[in-house]
This record gives C-alpha cells, structure tokens and sequence, in this order.
C-alpha cells in the first residue's frame, strides 16, 4: 500500500504527499498534525484510537526527531491496542507488513526529521 518514502514525501497508492499523515487499513489517508511538532501526545493519536484499530504504529520522523509522550503510549495501550514505535522508514515497512496480514493497522507518519 505504501509505496515510497523518502525525507518529506511518501507515496500510497500512486499519489505523493507532503505533509505528515494519518494512514488508515481500509486505504484512507489523512492529515496528521500535531500540537507540537517533534512531540505526540494524547490529543495527536486520540482520532486513531478512535477507530479501534488492532494496532497503531508510529513513524518518529526520518532521525526518529519525534518523541511520544507515555502518557499517549499509555493511552493506546489501555485501549488494548498494540503500539510499534519507529523511525519512519521502518515503521513504514511495519504498517505494509501488517496490513498484509489484513490487520486493523493505524499509521502515524512524521515524515521529515
């Protein structure tokens, strides 16, 4: 489903996007913005949560610049969701082997540093 990423840029589904994103399994993509920008927190993943996905998997920028509060970590476990943290490359490679498996999966992308 993901098909690129390179610093500032993924492609999903033959179209480019330039701004950080919210990747759904059912193939919706959506804006991502966060109330700071190199910190996630609650409010940033409370749309995802609401989905009620198996798991959701967030991509901390290409430096892995971005770093997810516990409290939101916290949040999403509670909710009996599973949670994978990575550099955005690899957590991308982890949101396209999940939805193979025809999981439920939510992707958070960071897509600069």
């Amino acid at each position: 489903m993901i098909e690129e990423y390179r610093f500032g840029s993924i492609t999903i589904s033959g179209k480019t996007y330039d701004y950080d994103i919210e990747v759904r399994w059912t193939g919706e993509v959506l804006s991502w913005r966060r109330q700071e920008s190199h910190v996630i927190n609650i409010e940033d993943v409370k749309r995802a949560i609401k989905e009620s996905p198996e798991i959701i998997i967030i991509g901390t920028g290409e430096s892995a610049m971005a770093k997810v509060l516990e409290k939101a970590k916290e949040e999403i476990l509670s909710k009996e969701i599973g949670l994978i943290i990575e550099k955005t490359e690899r957590a991308i490679n982890n949101f396209n082997e999940e939805k193979n498996k025809d999981r439920k999966v939510i992707g958070l992308f960071h897509l600069t540093c």
